[in-house]
């Protein structure tokens, strides 16, 4: 994908991913790789500056706990604030998503015989 569509996506996409539960940010990045089926591709060098946003304006919190593998890693999870950011993202993607469809899918100028 184009980095300019990720970059637009990168939030909603955190913000359900950490809605699963909560992740460190390696997890988060791989987690969003697999569920895409390798379609979004997560810099590390783009995510930690969005989870480092979204931690200033309230939707994800961190810790430190140990990681699967027993180091130590900063676990973010949503925050109730998150929770109504990711509803409202994706009640607006559904919109563009809805009308970018609308355009693909036409076959005639409405209006226009």
């Amino acid at each position: 994908m184009p980095p300019e569509v990720l970059q637009g996506t990168l939030e909603l996409l955190v913000l359900k991913t950490l809605a699963l539960e909560p992740m460190h940010g390696w997890g988060i990045a791989e987690r969003i790789g697999q569920i895409s089926g390798g379609t979004f591709l997560v810099p590390q060098g783009s995510l930690y500056p969005a989870l480092v946003r979204m931690r200033r304006k309230g939707w994800v919190r961190s810790t430190w706990r140990p990681s699967a593998n027993n180091r130590r890693a900063r676990f973010y999870e949503l925050t109730a604030a998150g929770r109504r950011q990711l509803e409202a993202e994706r009640a607006a993607w559904e919109r563009v998503m809805a009308g970018i469809n609308a355009v693909l899918n036409t076959r005639t100028v409405p209006g226009v015989s």
